[in-house]
């Protein structure tokens, strides 16, 4: 079972602060399911084209606090009792 941590505007799309998926094998595969979880606004907030399944730069995913984009980034392989959190870009300070 995959853990999914939602912050921000995802959080307020999905209405929840995290849940559970199960079967996935990779990122692709739990933002397929998250996205038929969770509608076109879901779908619109992650990709920036959904045939070419480009995410866009609006979004962060880390599995186990690692960046997608430093692994394999869709095809990026998911165990059971993974982490994942789905974010957009945080900025702020002074």
């Amino acid at each position: 079972m995959v853990i999914v941590k939602f912050f921000a505007s995802f959080r307020e799309l999905t209405g929840e602060p995290k849940t559970t998926v199960e079967g996935v094998r990779t990122v692709g595969e739990l933002l397929d399911h998250l996205s038929a979880k969770y509608g076109q606004k879901f779908v619109q907030s992650v990709f920036e084209d959904p045939e070419s399944r480009r995410l866009r730069s609006t979004v962060n995913i880390l599995v186990n606090g690692r960046s997608i984009v430093l692994m394999e980034g869709l095809e990026t392989k998911l165990s059971d009792s993974d982490s994942v959190a789905i974010f957009p870009p945080i900025s702020g300070g002074e």
